[in-house]
């Protein structure tokens, strides 16, 4: 009996000796956290994609599993966040902004004020893409053609409804006004369903290039013009469209137009150090990340603390200040 008794010290204080040699990680419970993102042939499924394959490289540190949802979009992105369905969303910034502050679809709800930023991605660019044969050349060539302008609850559609405000286009009357999603659009403009649609998306978008390399001979079409809209939204910049990225396309001149950024938010609730280890990680090995997607070509530590109205969330306000992006 004694000598049972004595084995079993033994070994329990061999379980204490190998417990505490286990790496913190192992030990630990794996917290599981799930990224919202947008249609699968935009940029922000990809995008939330690179996200978790770069902190899911670190499981072992972090304790981190991390997922990406195809969603609607920013509206959807958003109120997931905020209900605790989603612990990080993709957002336009004008998106971002308006849920804050209480306006466009925040206007019942009020403020979002648990709504947190996180950094900024690549810009997106109000795009527009026309069939050739709807002789469509302008923003004003719209005016009586059925044209999609995204489905409800994506950022999109109050892009495309913006631009067409500051053309004097009234989407209601003066369009056959579409409003499914964005993936779906390529297919009904070369089926001959639809003449133009809208798409706010990063590039190169592989939406555009499929609409671009159909049968039907189709055009990136300019959104000249828009000086007073770029005033009077401070979330909107001018922007340009690389015509290399759709060699299809019939126009072959880059092609100006105005836009926003994509965005990385969060909730107040999410733990500090979730959101630490994953501005950590991104920012940590940038280049690397940069070479996910030719999007992110553009992106600078600097750059992705821009086009954030939401207050930073504690977690990656940590990181910034460890690495002096912020004091």
């Amino acid at each position: 009996m004694r000598r049972i008794l004595i084995l079993s010290v033994i070994l329990c204080i061999a379980l204490v000796f190998a417990a505490g040699s286990m790496p913190l990680s192992a030990q630990a419970k794996t917290t599981f956290v799930t990224i919202g993102t947008g249609g699968l042939t935009g940029v922000y499924y990809p995008t939330g994609g690179a996200i978790s394959k770069t902190i899911n490289k670190k499981r072992k540190i972090y304790g981190i599993r991390c997922t990406v949802e195809s969603t609607s979009g920013s509206v959807f992105n958003v109120n997931a966040v905020m209900s605790g369905d989603l612990e990080f969303g993709i957002v336009q910034s004008d998106r971002q902004y308006q849920a804050w502050k209480g306006l466009a679809e925040w206007k019942q709800k009020g403020p979002q004020k648990d709504l947190r930023s996180v950094f900024s991605l690549h810009p997106e660019s109000v795009t527009l893409v026309a069939a050739d044969d709807t002789g469509i050349k302008g923003i004003k060539d719209l005016r009586g053609k059925r044209v999609n302008i995204g489905n409800p609850g994506s950022g999109q559609r109050q892009n495309a409804i913006d631009a067409l405000k500051y053309a004097g286009i009234r989407f209601q009357k003066d369009l056959k006004a579409e409003s499914v999603k964005a993936a779906e659009a390529p297919g009904l403009l070369q089926d001959g369903r639809i003449a133009a649609f809208f798409y706010t998306v990063g590039h190169p978008s592989g939406a555009i290039k499929e609409a671009t390399a159909g049968r039907r001979k189709v055009r990136i079409v300019s959104i000249a013009g828009v000086g007073k809209l770029l005033a009077e939204y401070p979330y909107y910049a001018a922007a340009t469209i690389p015509i290399k990225f759709y060699p299809a396309a019939t126009n072959k001149e880059d092609v100006p137009t105005f836009g926003v950024k994509a965005t990385l938010v969060t909730s107040a609730k999410v733990p500090d150090e979730v959101v630490y280890a994953i501005t950590k990680e991104v920012f940590a090995d940038l280049e690397a990340f940069k070479k996910l997607h030719p999007a992110y070509q553009g992106l600078t530590r600097h750059n992705m603390l821009e086009g954030l109205s939401a207050p930073i969330h504690p977690g990656a306000i940590k990181y910034y200040k460890e690495v002096g992006l912020l004091k």
